[in-house]
């Protein structure tokens, strides 16, 4: 099984072992439902951490076809890593674990994804589905699946927020354009990015200290850039994943602006060796005035 299923999956049968008399949520399954082979085409949930699924699921999909049909809808917004528990959560419905009884996804759960996620939905123009109505799901104290990751409130683990930008590398077309880019941002940096896992739902990047040169600071303090660019990597892990570009690491130099206790990336450019204009532009930034400066 996948790193990613295991302990949600190892927490839940925990909880069916000491969990008493059923409530309103543990209600027996249907005759009519049956275990099925969860298959290698269903990309939602193939290798979630559990290898059958009851059908009909907890969307009242009655037929293989329509599961996978209905499930590859909302690749494109796991694709976004709006939040590492949203596979969890829709694969429990699309794809519940096959017990014998039936299992939701806790309120809890939904509603930490939905805090997330909705707004990237929103962007195009989507709403959260009343299907996926939070208030439908079970209590926390009831039989259900929880969240795994770390509560977005604790200091341990910072959800990543969704964003409607789509942050991607530029092409450094001139140094001209380049240092103009610069000039009109808060800050520049040269930083090394690397990621620390493929394994899991939501990638996790790590900022390399040694390798951080500051080319403008702005408002920010030397001192403070690593930590603010480090929880730009925890947070907004759309833009570095389209940074990346499935990498394992890089050496990038990116600006953007501060924005009360977060810094946005606006633009990024990769630190190659074909990146002759880059290169330009960052030895000729030292002696660079920029317009406002000029006057």
């Amino acid at each position: 099984p996948s790193r990613s299923g295991s302990p949600w999956l190892l927490g839940l049968l925990v909880r069916l072992l000491l969990w008493g008399s059923p409530g309103a949520w543990a209600s027996y399954l249907r005759r009519s439902s049956s275990c099925t082979p969860i298959p290698h085409h269903m990309a939602l949930c193939y290798d979630i951490g559990y290898s059958e699924m009851r059908i009909p699921n907890l969307l009242e999909h009655e037929t293989m076809p329509e599961v996978i049909q209905q499930s590859s809808s909302w690749l494109p917004l796991l694709a976004r890593e709006c939040h590492p528990d949203a596979r969890i959560f829709l694969c429990s419905l699309f794809a519940p674990i096959c017990l014998d009884r039936l299992i939701y996804p806790c309120r809890s759960l939904c509603e930490a994804v939905k805090r997330s996620c909705a707004p990237v939905m929103a962007c195009y123009g989507y709403p959260w589905p009343e299907i996926l109505n939070c208030s439908k799901f079970p209590a926390d104290h009831e039989l259900c699946i929880a969240a795994v990751s770390t509560d977005e409130n604790s200091s341990s683990r910072r959800m990543p927020r969704a964003s409607c930008k789509d942050c991607e590398l530029e092409e450094a077309s001139t140094a001209r354009e380049i240092l103009e880019n610069l000039c009109t941002n808060d800050f520049a940096v040269k930083i090394r990015i690397l990621r620390k896992n493929t394994t899991t739902t939501i990638s996790d990047f790590d900022l390399d200290p040694s390798k951080v040169e500051v080319l403008k600071h702005g408002p920010l303090l030397r001192t403070e850039i690593p930590a603010r660019l480090q929880q730009w990597l925890d947070i907004d892990a759309t833009c570095v994943h389209n940074i990346m570009r499935g990498t394992h690491a890089g050496v990038f130099v990116v600006s953007g602006e501060v924005q009360s206790d977060k810094v946005v990336v606006n633009k990024a450019y990769a630190w190659q060796k074909k990146n002759r204009n880059l290169h330009q532009a960052v030895r000729r930034w030292k002696h660079h005035r920029c317009p406002e400066q000029a006057g």
